[in-house]
């Protein structure tokens, strides 16, 4: 199973105060361990260098960041993910715009979501999104 680990999961497990860990960043950090391939999109990376201070914190992340496979979206991509939006509202979730395109990649590459935000429970109610669960 190959996995995309979310902004949420990343943002936990880069935290030093975390005493109880979700079963989530476990995931993450088994998968790592065990050298299994975990992919994460250029806005992930974008996200938690935004929420961050500090030039040491930074280059950490970007280190880590520079080993693991990045996924781009294509036209297509945002095509489908506004399709998938869409139908999303039509149904009465709202979601948010990255996350969609989340999703989308997931769906693509046929990748499974390894995120704490619940947002991708409710995509996955309406869509072929697959959530890894413990």
């Amino acid at each position: 199973m190959s996995l995309f680990a979310d902004t949420s999961v990343w943002s936990l497990a880069l935290r030093r105060d975390t005493q109880h860990p979700a079963p989530e960043v476990g995931a993450l950090a088994n998968a790592l361990a065990r050298g299994q391939t975990v992919f994460v999109a250029g806005l992930v990376l974008q996200e938690l260098l935004q929420g961050l201070s500090g030039p040491k914190a930074r280059m950490q992340i970007i280190e880590r960041f520079a080993k693991l496979p990045l996924l781009s979206p294509d036209i297509q991509d945002h095509i489908e993910a506004a399709e998938l939006r869409n139908h999303c509202r039509r149904s009465g979730v709202q979601i948010a715009t990255v996350d969609v395109l989340f999703a989308q990649l997931c769906i693509r590459y046929d990748l499974t979501m390894l995120a704490t935000d619940k947002d991708f429970t409710y995509l996955a109610r309406h869509s072929a999104l697959r959530l890894w669960s413990p």
